[in-house]
């Protein structure tokens, strides 16, 4: 691999973003680099003392239609595209006094920030689509060798300690580094433009979905393997994750992440932010084995694992607090592949320290969620609206009404139920789990495995409340639930048989409660 270096000695720089080119463009001027620019960004330059050729004068051809036509010149293009390396090339600018573009500094109209804004018209994005820009990018990208192209901002340090290294010069790994990164810039841009316009109906109103989807995701990391160990895997993230997801994740220690470690701890750190007061929720395959609120972490632990010790042996813990000391000793007594909390204390650092292969997650608390999910299948893609729907108006629809405890515990079970594969019933009581049935194709199967699990540990359901994630399409269901003992039930309601398990609901002397939303996780 070569690792030949190319003195910078003419850049053009033309940015949308400023942020860091008044500092970057003075060091360039201080290594006599000649600058041309345009617009706005010669204004900067020149009102900091920078010397700057405008590139109308530069092409003695000078911007017009608003600035549409500027940098679309064979004089910028030429000293852009020419191989310094093919004499005909070479020929060719000196005939047409073509002088070389060593770096080209170019990011481009802030169309991101244009389209979000809710009232955005039309015309207004049109015209914040750049022309030039991309075409000078791709041109530098396409001459690499011989071109620097610079897109991103955060890049400007690197540059300039290269440059101060070797003489103000860069290397052609980090030449090729950067064109890579500018082809994905303008992927990234066209795909944007092509989603938003195929987005607009006949109205120009914008749709959830638009006939067009392109989506840019960057490689986080490799995993360790997939969801299998002959299976190989990595983990991408979006350019702009929403706040509290696990893309912001912060790995302060432990062994290399599975495809099945980010699976399980996403569903965890889902669940357990849906919570204000403090939480832990214990994950395995997918599912939370054992969920409980308290008003300190190691309470809120001790009952979330005393739900199904089992299940939560290898499993994947989640806290919506700062860990402390004492929370970190219990946890470190058990087998667990994946702790995630906001911040883990000094104390509790310490305490896995003597546990390396556990691997701390560390992620900004946020309650915010995305705006759509997805999910592969053969040759194609589902999108869909994300589930943000939380508890807002309850119905009673039985003779019982719930206590005020019951009803702390049904909508606890519920905001549980949610993050539960289908079919799925959630016992609770005092805002702890007590059985948890998951993933059947039968929903009274559900029911008896959450009340089996129930009585393997322990754990009685006389006075419990319980939680289905849909209807019960039939009275068998909630029998089963009244037999194992629960005085209460929450579900969505919207069987034609609705009332067949409202009356059986007052037979059992229950109080049932109705959400008019269904939470089906698949």
């Amino acid at each position: 691999m070569t690792t030949q270096h190319i003195p910078i000695q003419r850049a053009l720089i033309s940015v949308s973003d400023k942020t860091g080119v008044v500092e970057f463009a003075k060091f360039l001027a201080e290594r006599k680099v000649k600058i041309l620019s345009t617009g706005g960004t010669a204004k900067l330059l020149a009102d900091n003392g920078i010397k700057v050729v405008e590139v109308g004068d530069y092409t003695g051809f000078p911007e017009m239609m608003d600035g549409r036509v500027k940098t679309l010149h064979p004089r910028v293009h030429g000293g852009i595209l020419a191989r310094r390396d093919l004499s005909h090339h070479t020929e060719a600018m000196k005939k047409h006094d073509i002088p070389a573009i060593d770096m080209v500094v170019v990011n481009l109209y802030p169309f991101a920030a244009t389209i979000a804004k809710p009232d955005v018209k039309l015309e207004d994005a049109i015209e914040n689509i750049d022309i030039g820009g991309p075409a000078m990018v791709r041109a530098s990208a396409k001459n690499y060798p011989f071109v620097a192209i610079v897109t991103d901002c955060g890049d400007y340090r690197q540059l300039m300690d290269e440059m101060q290294k070797h003489g103000g010069a860069l290397g052609h790994d980090t030449r090729f580094a950067l064109a890579k990164k500018a082809f994905a810039h303008t992927a990234e841009y066209d795909g944007m433009i092509s989603t938003y316009l195929s987005s607009l109906d006949e109205d120009h109103n914008r749709r959830l979905f638009p006939d067009q989807l392109h989506l840019t995701f960057t490689k986080a990391q490799d995993m360790r393997y997939g969801e299998n160990p002959h299976q190989d895997a990595a983990f991408y993230v979006e350019k702009h994750p929403a706040s509290g997801t696990l893309a912001h994740f912060h790995q302060l220690q432990g062994k290399e992440l599975s495809y099945n470690n980010i699976a399980d701890a996403d569903a965890a750190w889902q669940c357990c932010r849906a919570f204000e007061v403090p939480a832990c929720v214990i994950v395995k395959h997918a599912n939370p084995c054992g969920v409980a609120v308290a008003d300190n972490l190691l309470v809120a632990y001790q009952r979330a694992l005393e739900t199904d010790p089992t299940s939560a042996f290898g499993g994947i813990i989640a806290f919506n607090r700062e860990l402390d000391g004492a929370t970190a000793e219990a946890v470190a007594k058990q087998f667990v592949e994946v702790v995630l909390a906001p911040l883990f204390s000094v104390e509790a650092r310490k305490v896995f320290a003597g546990k390396q292969n556990v691997r701390l997650l560390e992620i900004p608390l946020a309650p915010s969620v995305q705006d759509v999910d997805m999910k592969r299948v053969g040759g194609g893609l589902l999108v869909q609206s994300s589930d943000d729907f939380d508890i807002a108006q309850l119905k009673v629809v039985t003779k019982r009404k719930p206590t005020d405890e019951e009803m702390n515990d049904l909508i606890f079970a519920f905001r549980v139920a949610k993050f539960v594969k289908s079919n799925a019933i959630v016992f609770c009581r005092y805002g702890m789990t007590l059985g948890v049935g998951a993933g059947q194709m039968s929903r009274v199967d559900s029911t008896r495995i959450a009340a089996i699990k129930a009585q393997h540990a322990g754990l009685s359901l006389q006075g419990a409340v319980a939680a289905s994630d849909a209807f019960f399409p039939f009275r068998d269901g909630l029998d089963v639930i009244a037999e194992a003992g629960a005085t209460a039930v929450i579900q969505p309601g919207g069987s034609m048989r609705d009332d067949e398990v409202i009356a059986a609901a007052d037979e059992h002397g229950m109080a049932m409660v109705m959400t008019g939303m269904r939470h089906f996780r698949h």
